[in-house]
C-alpha cells in the first residue's frame, strides 16, 4: 500500500518497526507499502543516523548550496543603490556593471520585490519611434517644473535640456517666473558656454505673451537678438516637449526620494547634485543606457554677443519704435509691439499696406486706408516640433 497522504508519519514508523522486527525483507515491505527500495533505505538510514523517529519528518527540499544564488554582499549593494537613487532594475544593472558586478535584470527585480522595494517582473520594452535633433545644441527645451513651497515663499525650478543628448544644460531654482531671473540665468550660461541654434518652449510666461498675436516678449526679443530660432509648442500639447516632461518626472521622483529642499539655498545645492547625477550617473534608456554626459559635446555652439550687431534688413526702410512700441509713419503713430519698444524694425510699403518686420519675422500689417492694424506672424513648420517660429 502506498503512503497515505493524511498519515505519512505513521506509515513510515510502521514500516520501520516491521523492518526492525524482521517481519519481512525490505524489498517485500517496500512492495507492500508501494514505495521504492531507495525510499525504504532512505528512511532506514535516517532512523539509524538520528536515533529517533523524529528524523522521519519531511525535510526541506531546498538545496544546502546554490551556486547561482546571488551573494549576500551583492544583494546588499543592490538594495543600497535602490535606496539611494530609487531607480529600477535596468538602471541599477548598469550601475552595478560599472562596479564589475554582473546581475541579470530579472534577478534584480526579484531581489527588489522580495525586499519590498517595489520591483516588478521584466516586461517587453516598447518599441517607440523617438524624434531628436541630429547633434547637440541644435535645440534646447526650456520649461519651469512647477512650484515648490520654501521658507522664503516659492521656488520655481527652471530647466534647460539638450534635445539630442538629453543633457541637462541648466537647472536654476528661481524665486519667481519673472523675466529678470530667467534672463540672468540664461545670460550667465550663454556667456560661459555659448548659444544654441534653437529653443523650444511652451506658450507660458515669460517667453510668450498672450496679449498679442505673435507672442513676443522682452525675453523672446532678447533671444532673437542672439540669432536663436524660437519654437513654441501647441497649446494643451505637453507631448511637444516630451523630453522636458520626462526630465521633470525624474526630478519629481528624486525630490520624493530625498525630500524637498526647505529653502532656496538648499535648492541651489540640491540642483547642482541632481544635475551631476542626471548627466553623469543615471543611465538613459533612449541613449542605449548611456548617460547624457557620454553623448553631449560642445558642437554647434556660437559665442554670446554682448552687443548684437544691427540686423541688415534687405528691403524698405529701417525705423526705431518709440518707448511704447509704436511706429511713426506718415505723420501718425501706429502700435506695433510693446516688447519691441525702442527696437529697430523693417518697414516696407506696398500700395496701401505697410508691412512691419523684426529681423526675419513679420510682425504687423498696417492698413493705410482703414487705419487699422493686424498682427502677423511667420509660421515655420519643423519636422520634429509642431510649433511656431518667431
Amino acid at each position: 500500500m502506498p503512503w497515505k497522504e493524511t498519515s505519512v508519519m505513521e506509515q513510515r514508523i510502521e514500516f520501520l518497526v516491521r523492518l526492525k522486527q524482521k517481519e519481512a525483507p525490505l524489498a517485500q515491505l517496500c512492495r507492500e507499502y508501494g514505495i521504492s527500495r531507495q525510499t525504504g533505505y532512505t528512511w532506514w538510514r535516517r532512523l539509524e543516523e538520528g536515533g529517533s523517529f523524529t528524523e522521519l519528518r519531511e525535510h526541506s527540499r531546498r538545496p544546502t548550496h546554490s551556486p547561482r544564488k546571488t551573494r549576500g554582499e551583492v544583494e546588499a549593494r543592490v538594495l543600497a543603490l535602490r535606496d539611494h537613487y530609487g531607480w529600477g532594475a535596468r538602471k541599477l544593472q548598469v550601475l552595478l556593471a560599472r562596479e564589475g558586478i554582473r546581475v541579470e535584470e530579472w534577478t534584480l527585480n526579484r531581489i527588489l520585490h522580495r525586499e519590498g522595494r517595489c520591483g516588478k517582473s521584466p516586461q517587453a520594452r516598447a518599441t517607440l519611434q523617438r524624434f531628436a535633433r541630429e547633434a547637440p545644441n541644435q535645440l534646447y527645451q526650456m520649461d519651469f517644473k512647477g512650484e515648490y513651497r520654501v521658507r522664503e515663499g516659492w521656488c520655481y525650478p527652471l530647466t534647460l535640456l539638450d534635445d539630442h543628448s538629453r543633457y541637462l544644460v541648466g537647472l536654476w531654482p528661481l524665486p519667481s517666473e519673472k523675466l529678470e531671473g530667467v534672463q540672468a540665468a540664461l545670460e550667465g550660461l550663454f556667456r560661459e558656454q555659448g548659444v544654441p541654434e534653437a529653443m523650444l518652449m511652451d506658450r507660458g510666461r515669460p517667453w510668450w505673451a498672450t496679449t498679442s498675436g505673435h507672442g513676443l516678449t522682452r525675453l523672446s526679443v532678447w533671444l532673437l537678438k542672439q540669432d536663436i530660432e524660437l519654437l513654441y509648442g501647441r497649446p494643451y500639447h505637453p507631448q511637444t516637449q516630451g523630453k522636458a516632461e520626462r526630465l521633470h518626472r525624474t526630478l519629481k521622483e528624486r525630490t520624493r526620494q530625498e525630500g524637498v529642499p526647505p529653502d532656496l539655498a538648499a535648492w541651489g545645492r540640491w540642483a547642482v547634485a541632481f544635475r551631476g547625477e542626471y548627466n553623469a550617473v543615471r543611465p538613459h534608456e533612449a541613449l542605449a543606457m548611456r548617460t547624457p554626459g557620454e553623448v553631449y559635446t560642445q558642437a554647434n555652439l556660437r559665442p554670446y554677443q554682448e552687443r548684437p550687431a544691427p540686423y541688415p534688413y534687405p528691403r524698405g526702410a529701417v525705423r526705431r519704435l518709440n518707448t511704447q512700441g509704436c511706429l511713426k509713419w506718415q505723420g501718425r503713430l501706429w502700435f506695433v509691439c510693446e516688447a519691441l519698444a525702442k527696437e529697430e524694425v523693417g518697414v516696407e510699403e506696398i500700395e496701401d499696406v505697410v508691412i512691419v518686420s523684426y529681423r526675419a519675422t513679420t510682425i504687423r500689417e498696417l492698413d493705410l486706408r482703414t487705419r487699422t492694424t493686424r498682427a502677423l506672424v511667420t509660421r515655420v513648420r519643423n519636422p520634429n516640433v509642431s510649433g511656431m517660429s518667431c
